[in-house]
Parts: C-alpha cells; structure tokens; sequence
C-alpha cells in the first residue's frame, strides 16, 4: 500500500511540475496581456470560501489544451523579535511561504478542477514555529505550543472538484469538492487568502477560533450555490496535524460542519459556520484528546485601495466557551500599502501555560501595524521590503510572564505573484 502511495505522490508531483511550468512559461511571454480566465473568479478564496468580487486575481494564468492553469502564491523573508521573559519572547529568520496551482476544465456539461496547495515551511521555519506572542495551538516537543506560530505542512490542499448547473441559464449550480488534504466548509476564508492579511508575514493569533481548519487531512464538501450566495456542508478529519509535516495525517472524516455565505454586492462577502470538530486537540503527546464545537461570522469587504476584514468565532471545548474578535485591514498607498490589525481573544490559561491559574479564562488583545513598499511588477511578479510593530496585551494577572506589555518586530522581504 505505501509502494502505490509513493507511486500516486511521484505522479502528482510530476503533474504539478509540468503545470507550474506552463504557467511560468505563458506568463514569461505574454504576461503584459494577460487576462482573468473565464474558469477562475476573483471571488473564489482558500477551499470553497468567497471573498468580495471587487478583489484583485493575482496569479499567472495558462492553457494546456482543454485545461486552464493558475499559478500563485507568496513568500515571506523575515526576522522576528519578540521581547518577553525567557521561554516566551524569541528572535528568528526564518521565511514563510506558500504556492498554489490550479487547474480547470470543461466536463460532463459542468466545470472539473484540480487543486494543490504547498508550503516548505517545515523546514524554512525552524524548531515549534516562529515568535508570535499569544499565539497557541498543536502540539511541539510532546507539548502544546504557546507564543509561537507552528509552521504550515507540505500538503496544505490536494483536492478536486465539480461544479455542476442546475438549470440552463447558470444562476444555480451544484458543486462538490474533497481530497486528502483540504478545507472544510467552516470559518472565513484562511488568513493567507485574504487581501486584508496579504502584507503581513504574521498569523492572528485568533487562527485557532477562525480559520485554523484550512489544512484538514480528508475532507468531502457539497453545496448548492446561486449567483450570490452558497449554502455548503463538510465532512472531515478535524484533528490537528501532527508535529511531523511532511506527509498526510490521515483519520475518519467524522467532523462535520456548514457554512452559508452571501454577497451582497461587489465589495462585500458575508459568512456564517458551524462545526464539530471530533478529537481535534491535545493539551500534551499521548494525553487525551477533547472535541471542539466552533461558530463563525465575518464580513469581508474590497472596494478600490481598501481591503478589510472583521470576524468573531467562538470555541467550546471541555464545557468552557471561549471567545475571538478580530479587525484588519490593508491600505494601498503610493508604491505600497499600510496594513492593520486588532484582536481580542478569551484564552483558557493551559494553552499559555500559565500553570498558576488552572481553568481560568484568560482575556488577551494584539495590536499590529506596519508597511510594505512594492517595487513595480516585473515578469508578472511583485517585490517589496516591509517592516511592522506589534503589543500584546495580558491582563494584570500575568503580567509578569510577559514583562508587561510584550513588544514585537517583524522585518520582512516578500516576492508574490501580481495582482491583474
């Protein structure tokens, strides 16, 4: 069985060789002229989440006889600095980065689509994950991980998809989507995909009460969607990935989730989800893991220079309810854009490790802010330097695992594929 698993895994890669190379090579000779691909909207977002129809597509597109190809993706250089007392504030180069590729085509009277999403961040972020104050979630070292982001695996999408009209003039359609590695129908789109979050080389530290399921080991989704809205369900394997992040951690798909989303108009994106997430955590290797029920809203909104997101989820985990709010936003300005973001999140004590409260409810904020200056686009790809500043706020309890207020710097390099 693991012969014909290498086997199907060499044969992908190869298939994902060749269709980075169509889109590089197209984009190489004609990428002042390109235009958006029928088969790809600029609404579309990470699994089958919309973002507004007024955000920019970035990625060079490509044919291959009947097939469309999309190449895009980003990557990050960075140094970070985070002062607090030992064991919680740390400095670190590192780079985080993504790329995706897609593929689509006609069939059967309705759309096929092959998508793969992957990142080298296993071995460009070094040791548990980068420093990232208040940031929880998984495990590293048999432990869970506090004030650091844990890096994203190699396989973060491997799926296909279909989409399917059910009636002649295309106003309604049923679609199905799944694979190995994936994202259910729960939570706004992930903060990679959003336009909001695009300058910044730093995860929320609310991913895990809002978008954290956008790399589940097996997922299958169906829904039934209209010109401006989609009404889709999921059934997936909502366990954390382990430490190890090289492969597929595989598991029952016996998680469930919904999720309906509107768009009202062209510079708004409207959702709402729920979901049961079966086992998804550990407080420590070999421990016992608890189940998770998490609720959703956001409002997504692009319109000319501004791109912002506001969103709330809520987990309830092990009879406590927690719960996150977050605000961000990016402002193209000049040859760059200033970006934002603001976050208040209720914490139970143990995924800080603050061993001193057990069972507390901890209600922490973050702020963040800085700037990335773009060169001009060359070859269909946009470059720029960016540096940021950021405050995490604890309340006076645990102040003094902080230093008080904990102090953060971020100096980065990004190269992306342009927007058109």
């Amino acid at each position: 069985m693991r012969v014909g698993l290498r086997r199907s895994l060499a044969s992908f890669f190869a298939a994902v060789v060749l269709l980075i190379a169509s889109a590089a090579a197209a984009a190489a000779q004609d990428h002042h002229h390109e235009q958006p691909d029928p088969l790809f909207s600029t609404f579309e977002a990470s699994g089958t989440s919309w973002v507004p129809d007024s955000t920019p597509m970035a990625g060079h597109h490509a044919e291959a006889g009947p097939w469309s190809l999309m190449l895009h993706g980003s990557l990050f250089v960075q140094y970070l600095q985070e002062w607090a007392p030992i064991h919680r504030g740390s400095h670190q180069l590192g780079s985080t980065n993504w790329l995706m590729v897609m593929a689509r085509r006609q069939a059967g009277g309705g759309r096929a689509g092959l998508r793969g999403m992957f990142s080298l961040e296993p071995w460009t972020i070094p040791g548990c994950g980068y420093p990232d104050l208040l940031a929880s979630g998984e495990l590293c070292d048999g432990d869970g991980l506090h004030d650091r982001q844990h890096p994203h695996d190699l396989f973060m999408e491997v799926a296909g998809e279909y989409e399917h009209p059910l009636r002649a003039d295309g106003g309604l359609a049923w679609h199905v989507y799944g694979g190995l590695a994936g994202e259910p129908a729960l939570g706004p789109p992930a903060f990679p995909h959003r336009a909001s979050a695009a300058p910044n080389p730093v995860a929320p530290i609310s991913h895990h009460w809002l978008d954290a399921t956008h790399i589940a080991f097996g997922v299958v989704t169906a829904g039934v969607s209209g010109q401006r809205w989609r009404v889709e369900a999921s059934a997936f394997n909502g366990r954390e990935p382990g430490e190890s992040r090289g492969g597929f951690d595989l598991a029952p798909l016996d998680s469930v989730s919904a999720r309906v989303t509107v768009r009202p108009h062209a510079g708004l994106a409207l959702q709402v989800s729920g979901g049961r997430l079966e086992s998804a955590e550990q407080e420590f290797a070999n421990g016992p893991r608890y189940d998770i029920t998490r609720v959703t809203a956001s409002a997504l909104y692009g319109r000319g220079r501004v791109a912002a997101t506001l969103a709330w989820g809520a987990n309830t985990e092990r009879g406590q309810r927690t719960h996150a709010g977050l605000a961000e936003a990016t402002v193209s300005v000049g040859g760059g854009a200033v970006f934002g973001r603001a976050e208040l999140n209720g914490k139970p004590s143990h995924s800080l490790h603050i061993h001193e409260q057990p069972g507390a409810i901890l209600t922490v904020g973050k702020l963040q802010g800085g700037y990335l200056h773009d060169r001009p686009a060359t070859h269909g790809f946009q470059m720029g330097l960016g540096a940021s500043l950021s405050a995490a706020i604890v309340p006076p309890s645990i102040r003094p695992n902080y230093g008080g207020v904990g102090l953060g710097l971020a100096v980065f390099a990004n190269i992306r594929t342009a927007s058109h």
